[in-house]
């Protein structure tokens, strides 16, 4: 367990969102001897063009391929919108496409949302396609009512669940 690298990455690109939350309150979770990140730059990945996924890709990709490289494990914690994958999430994933950089990747996927089925099973098939090696998965529905409005966790389920995800990850 000792020196394990753990990946975050939030569908949201709101810092105070519930995603980000969640990541934050799993992040405490964590052994200090664990090296835990959350990414802050996804909206900073610009959108997928094959034609420029070369020798030479722009930076942002490279960054965030980099990260998803050195990683033991991913973790992503997303919203659903409008019944989808928010669009910068699944941008950065179609990324990730050309050079493999998840496949076999142990991932970990929360989707928290008002409801959230529909984007929590396009993720997993896009994780599939990706050849990801999903190790836990949380569904999370009415999330505004499990966290307060300073964004601490208040319902026992879901720290339960996130314990579970915890104890997955450092298996």
């Amino acid at each position: 367990m000792s020196g394990k690298n753990i990946f975050a990455i939030s569908g949201s690109l709101r810092s105070g969102s519930s995603n980000h939350n969640i990541l934050r309150f799993l992040g405490g979770l964590m052994p200090a001897e664990i090296n835990y990140s959350i990414y802050e730059d996804l909206a900073q990945i610009p959108p997928f063009d094959p034609g420029l996924d070369n020798e030479h890709p722009p930076q942002p990709v490279v960054d965030f391929r980099h990260k998803i490289n050195n990683a033991n494990v991913v973790i992503i914690c997303t919203p659903e919108y409008a019944f989808g994958v928010p669009g910068q999430l699944k941008n950065a994933l179609d990324w990730t496409v050309s050079n493999s950089t998840l496949v076999d990747k142990q991932v970990a996927l929360i989707t928290a949302s008002s409801v959230g089925d529909s984007a929590h099973a396009s993720l997993l098939k896009t994780l599939g396609a990706l050849s990801a090696d999903v190790i836990a998965d949380l569904l999370v529905p009415f999330i505004r009512a499990k966290i307060d409005s300073d964004g601490n966790i208040i319902d026992k389920d879901l720290k339960v669940g996130l314990g579970i995800i915890r104890d997955t990850i450092l298996k």
